[in-house]
């Protein structure tokens, strides 16, 4: 199943640092299948409030997400960030081909009533 890092990142100014990570990051997560799913791109809230930007990397699975995240390659970038921006970031399993909500729905249902 995919598997996506997703990362909520406050506004921040624009520094050398930020610049140098942007610049090095698409080359750490390449060899673990990532790619940017979203990136640099405006996004237009809905409910509730989502200050800053949104990042979404998208995996072939949790493995290789963690193996990217774990990885000397990405810990050595990621202070450039860190130091920079504050934010928050997770790292979430997708659903698998043809996945039907009402099935979620279902077992919920079951299990309001068996309590």
């Amino acid at each position: 199943m995919p598997a996506y890092v997703i990362g909520h990142l406050k506004d921040a100014a624009p520094h050398p640092d930020i610049a140098e990570y942007i610049e090095r990051v698409t080359a750490t997560f390449e060899p673990y299948g990532g790619r940017f799913l979203v990136h640099a791109a405006q996004h237009e809230v809905k409910e509730g409030g989502w200050p800053g930007h949104v990042v979404v990397i998208g995996f072939p699975g949790v493995a290789e997400a963690r193996a990217w995240w774990d990885s000397p390659e990405y810990q050595e970038i990621a202070p450039l960030r860190h130091r920079n921006i504050e934010g928050d970031i997770i790292l979430v399993e997708g659903v698998p081909e043809g996945y039907d909500a009402a099935g979620t729905a279902k077992a919920m249902r079951e299990a309001m009533s068996a309590g």
